[in-house]
């Protein structure tokens, strides 16, 4: 079963309502839209979260990279961030277009996409805008740090483009956005993606096997 968290104001009554309450175990996917690790662990976590979707509740929750800025990232991170696509397209085999880094503008500025899959998630669409914003941003070397192409992103998926600006521009939903990244940052993590098991009141960290989801299922089986 998949379930989302909604905190306070436009996406719920409550700080933050967990579904899980009522269940005996929940995992959290602890996760950034613009991060490169994520993209590339994405295949082995979609079959992982299928092979256990009857046995526990899935809950995503966004952790957020980088806060909002207009300035263009210096030329010593765009290397850094390059060296890392690289290094994760030879680990794991996954794809980037690096036209990016010569199409766009680079900003180091990862929180209004992970504003957009919050509005997404209002309507049920958390995972479309994320792999949305995964492939606009690592394969039509796309910029999500940009307000216009999240909004063509959002029509994508079948939001209406005037109610997600004006949902993603509101002072409401980054404060939604705030409380989600500290309650996601105060579980057991390091990075993203993550994922941590709450069971009986106790989080557990999970290790990710980026290329194996038989191994991190086989770890989440052995704690439930």
């Amino acid at each position: 079963m998949l379930h989302y968290l909604f905190v306070m104001g436009m996406l719920g009554h409550n700080l933050f309502s967990r579904p899980e309450m009522n269940m005996a175990t929940t995992l959290y996917y602890i996760y950034d839209p613009m991060c490169s690790w994520c993209w590339g662990y994405a295949p082995t976590w979609n079959r992982l979260q299928k092979q256990l979707a009857n046995h526990l509740d899935v809950v995503y929750g966004i952790g957020g990279l980088a806060q909002d800025s207009n300035t263009i990232m210096s030329a010593e991170m765009q290397t850094l961030l390059q060296q890392t696509w690289g290094e994760i397209a030879q680990q794991l085999g996954t794809q980037f277009n690096f036209d990016f880094w010569q199409q766009c503008q680079p900003r180091r500025s990862t929180y209004p996409a992970c504003r957009a899959t919050l509005v997404a998630r209002a309507f049920n669409k958390e995972q479309a805008m994320l792999a949305a914003i995964q492939q606009a941003y690592y394969l039509q070397a796309k910029n999500p740090s940009d307000i216009e192409t999240l909004q063509t992103l959002a029509i994508e998926i079948g939001l209406n483009a005037h109610d997600f600006l004006e949902q993603l521009t509101s002072q409401q939903l980054n404060n939604s956005l705030q409380a989600e990244i500290k309650i996601m940052r105060a579980m057991p993590i390091s990075g993203f993606p993550a994922l941590v098991l709450l069971k009986n009141q106790t989080y557990h960290a999970i290790t990710i096997d980026y290329k194996d989801w038989r191994k991190t299922y086989d770890l989440i089986m052995a704690k439930i």
